[in-house]
């Protein structure tokens, strides 16, 4: 055999043995990421019910983009279990980062009135006149006393043309889980959003 044959069967031989590696290597990584469990996801389903006459149908309302604390504002489900101390639902997830989401649901809950000209978020190009500029401060499964969601937001209404508040109000909602799944929790977050939307909806439309 040549110099060139020999040299050309090592590199084979070289090829077969990084191939005999990286093939059970790949199929190990293969095997971890398929018995990996999943997150449940979930959404919020809250809308605000109008329980007032007052119309703003001449007036257009942006919905800015909410703050919160690092802690709230993320796609993990925040569990308080002392006044000092928090920590997130195990195996569970939000579909996205929970401001994201509170705003999309506002916007949901104002067009659904059909009381307002107009309403939408931050770059839609909307000429508004007023602004909702809101503080998510809780937004979490309470297990103190008792399982039960808690969502507390700070709102305040910005005329966008003086840039004067003509309003401000903290809202805060409680409902009871039924239970202690993960399901429950969500629901009982769920629920308190919802309250907490529908008395944002009246409030921001009797004001402006």
């Amino acid at each position: 055999m040549t110099m060139s044959g020999l040299g050309e069967e090592v590199r084979r031989g070289r090829a077969r043995v990084l191939g005999a590696v990286v093939m059970p290597m790949l199929l190990a990584g293969l095997s971890g990421c398929a018995s990996k469990a999943p997150n449940d996801t979930f959404d919020l389903s809250a809308s605000g019910v109008v329980s007032t006459n007052a119309s703003a149908k001449n007036r257009q309302l942006l919905i800015a983009d909410p703050t919160a604390l690092r802690a709230v504002d993320s796609e993990q489900i925040l569990v308080r279990v002392s006044n000092s101390e928090i920590r997130y639902l195990s195996k569970s997830q939000w579909s996205d980062k929970l401001t994201r989401m509170v705003q999309s649901k506002l916007v949901e809950a104002f067009e659904d009135s059909g009381r307002l000209g107009g309403v939408g978020k931050p770059g839609q190009g909307l000429a508004i006149d007023y602004q909702l500029i809101t503080d998510v401060r809780a937004f979490e499964v309470a297990t103190v006393g008792g399982d039960h969601g808690v969502v507390e937001i700070s709102a305040k209404l910005l005329n966008d043309r003086n840039g004067t508040v003509v309003a401000q109000k903290v809202f805060r909602a409680e409902a009871r889980a039924a239970g202690t799944s993960n399901e429950a929790y969500v629901t009982a977050m769920d629920k308190a959003f919802g309250s907490v939307t529908a008395e944002i909806v009246n409030w921001a439309l009797i004001a402006i």
